[in-house]
């Protein structure tokens, strides 16, 4: 028989897959409903996120709501929006930020969890990790990506990371601003 979204997702936070990886033990963050019409996929958790349990509780998160023009309340109600990070726990820290999703997640979690959402209309891919695995014809570069979102469209929209880190890519891609953000903002203006 198959399982339901809540016993799903108790599995998902009891999940100890890469726990001998994970530098602050396992803590996977996931918000889903079956009646979520937005996915958001991004990277994994920072440390921020893992303290708390909440995804996207810190200064990216911020930047994501203010480019969907969403406020908090909306943005984790799960019967509104599904938040599914391509590696659920924090990963650890790296030479220049945080170390990549872990690669066990997404291939053990996440058919199953999509499985259990059928109105999801629009698929946000928030960084190279989540875009490299759902995109197939995915261009060499995230930029290139993302100035493609019309080769997905409606489906998908494939946006930079929020993070502060970006700020310099902000910069030298204005046209994200001009282009991508009225488009993303439309598009789940429709759906909510």
């Amino acid at each position: 028989m198959p399982k339901t979204l809540p016993s799903l997702l108790e599995d998902i936070n009891r999940c100890q897959i890469c726990a001998e990886h994970l530098p602050l033990g396992p803590r996977p963050v996931v918000q889903a409903a079956s009646s979520a019409r937005i996915l958001i996929i991004g990277q994994a958790p920072g440390t921020r996120v893992h303290e708390t349990g909440i995804p996207w509780n810190d200064p990216s998160g911020d930047r994501l709501r203010e480019w969907l023009q969403i406020d908090k309340t909306q943005f984790y109600d799960p019967n509104i929006i599904t938040i599914m990070p391509m590696g659920f726990c924090y990963p650890g820290k790296g030479n220049s930020g945080d170390l990549p999703p872990r690669p066990e997640c997404a291939p053990k979690w996440h058919a199953s969890v999509k499985q259990h959402l059928p109105n999801i209309e629009l698929t946000l891919l928030i960084g190279d990790y989540a875009q490299r695995y759902y995109l197939k014809d995915k261009p060499r570069t995230l930029t290139e990506t993302v100035k493609a979102n019309a080769q997905w469209s409606p489906d998908f929209i494939a946006l930079p990371h929020p993070s502060p880190r970006n700020n310099i890519w902000l910069r030298k891609n204005p046209w994200f601003e001009v282009d991508v953000l009225p488009y993303l903002r439309n598009r789940v203006g429709q759906l909510l």
